[in-house]
């Protein structure tokens, strides 16, 4: 079928480490619950439930400034509990005005993780 539109399956972001690949498979599988899938070279991918992130060994400051993930959860209270004892940056779960409770976590390569649920 040449002429069928294709669909949009999936998204994996590219993610730098600010430092080296082994520190930060460290950090995300260690204190963030994720799974290293495969690596290879300067790159892992790594998963935790159905996110899937491909972390990339790089320092660029213009990458690390400008990174930053949203990822939609179903019980923000618990990945607050869960996380709250992390060493880095985070903000406590609130209400935006746009509708949905968020929290932010700012990793040690300077990425910002945005971790949301819709209010319900």
């Amino acid at each position: 079928m040449a002429n069928a539109k294709a669909a949009w399956l999936t998204q994996t972001p590219l993610v730098p480490t600010g430092g080296s690949l082994d520190e930060a498979v460290a950090f995300y599988t260690n204190q963030l619950g994720f799974v290293v899938e495969w690596r290879g070279g300067n790159m892992a991918g790594i998963c935790r439930d159905q996110v899937r992130f491909n972390l990339v060994e790089n320092s660029t400051q213009a990458w690390l400034d400008n990174s930053s993930i949203s990822i939609g959860v179903t019980n923000l209270d618990a990945i607050w509990a869960e996380y709250k004892d992390v060493p880095v940056r985070m903000t406590p779960p609130e209400m935006k005005f746009w509708g949905r409770r968020e929290m932010h976590m700012i990793v040690p390569s300077g990425v910002c993780l945005q971790f949301y649920e819709l209010a319900g």
